[in-house]
């Protein structure tokens, strides 16, 4: 059997933590930012869970983290 093959474009958007959930980082923080808060900038700059639903599909992309 051949090794897996994990997903890059996954493995660079998704870290997954000590107790297997895993993280990522939000939407919207790339441009138009000047007529964004900074409460709102701040907000979007901070890593967040991903849904419980989607963590079987990511974690297939991801086999060996």
């Amino acid at each position: 059997m051949p090794k897996m093959k994990t997903h890059r474009g996954a493995a660079k958007r998704f870290k997954i933590t000590g107790t297997g959930k895993i993280k990522r980082s939000k939407a919207y923080k790339s441009h138009i930012l000047t007529k964004k808060t900074p409460k709102r900038k701040r907000q979007l700059a901070k890593l967040t869970l991903i849904d419980k639903s989607d963590s079987k599909k990511i974690k297939h992309l991801l086999p060996y983290q």
